[in-house]
């Protein structure tokens, strides 16, 4: 009789590790263990806000549905059939459902990597296809328009304005204007220091001559507050994101912008169109964007690229016929 070996291997370890491992957690305090985690990573409070909503959302629907909120039995049909509601009853767009799905895959990458569950349902779950739209931005008439809506004579007028005007010489993201420091405007340097980031890596951005004269004058205005935030309201309070966020779409309906979505992404849109259209390289787009890859930078060049329009000049069949 042959004698076994003591010490487990292979397929013996698979079967004690999902014992060892894993434990009855509900769906509650499986999101109270990921928002910890994401606190003392010290994410940002809009990421954490955005996990939370999206995977209660999720929860909602098992609940509704009277699946299981025990989170080791979330199966992969489960989130089949999260998708198909979403499309067939919420009917919500790509985009919107893509989101959820970030969300969910994140929370459930971190129970697995830290063994709460020994099966994750998300583990290669694909992303739906989604046709890119045609990026929507600002004409200049339309740019003429939203800068010429803010009455100048008011304080609010002045800070709008100058906010507008950082979101065009700049393209930073709305979350990011919300976290810009008094101290973070460098007006000798000609830079504007980005602390709020989405990707946690701090950047200088350059402003202009303009930008700079209107930030001395909004600065010489806006006087010593007990917040540090450059943007503030009346009361001397932070502007916060859902104040900024309602600034834009404003102006846009007071100067009766129709067409476009009114909105500080479209502004972005708007630099990252005139910056290529200006001859900027798409590495320095990218710096100034606060881009980690080039995907996004690569369907501006796509979209906006004078010199694609150039070059089709040169090459289209037609030029080789007489219609």
């Amino acid at each position: 009789m042959t004698r076994r070996k003591n010490e487990l291997q292979g397929a013996e370890l698979d079967v004690i590790e999902k014992t060892l491992t894993s434990e009855i957690l509900p769906f509650d305090k499986a999101m109270t263990i990921f928002i910890k985690d994401a606190k003392r990573k010290a994410l940002r409070e809009f990421t954490i806000k955005y996990y939370l909503r999206e995977c209660n959302d999720f929860r909602n629907y098992l609940a509704r549905e009277e699946h299981s909120l025990i989170i080791n039995e979330v199966l992969r049909r489960h989130i089949d059939e999260f998708i198909e509601d979403m499309q067939q009853r919420r009917h919500l767009q790509t985009v919107t459902i893509n989101t959820k799905l970030r969300a969910i895959r994140t929370l459930f990458n971190f129970l697995y990597d830290r063994k709460f569950i020994s099966e994750n349902p998300m583990q290669k779950y694909p992303l739906l296809k989604d046709r890119k739209a045609n990026i929507s931005t600002f004409s200049n008439k339309q740019l003429r328009q939203l800068f010429n809506a803010p009455n100048m004579r008011t304080f609010t007028g002045q800070r709008d304005y100058t906010f507008m005007l950082l979101l065009l010489d700049t393209g930073i993201r709305l979350n990011e204007a919300a976290g810009i420091l008094v101290e973070d405007v460098k007006l000798s340097e000609g830079s504007l220091f980005i602390r709020n980031t989405k990707n946690h890596f701090h950047r200088y951005v350059p402003i202009t001559a303009k930008t700079k004269a209107q930030l001395s004058r909004y600065l010489k205005l806006r006087g010593t507050c007990e917040t540090d935030h450059l943007f503030v309201t009346i009361d001397e309070t932070a502007l916060t994101r859902a104040g900024l966020q309602k600034v834009i779409p404003k102006y846009g309906k007071l100067a009766g912008i129709k067409g476009v979505r009114c909105s500080a992404h479209t502004i972005r849109h708007t630099f990252a169109k005139l910056a290529i259209m200006n001859g900027a390289g798409i590495f320095e787009v990218q710096k100034i964007l606060g881009h980690s890859s080039m995907e996004m930078v690569r369907v501006y060049v796509n979209l906006f690229s004078s010199e694609v329009a150039e070059k089709h000049k040169g090459f289209s069949p037609l030029n080789n016929f007489d219609f």
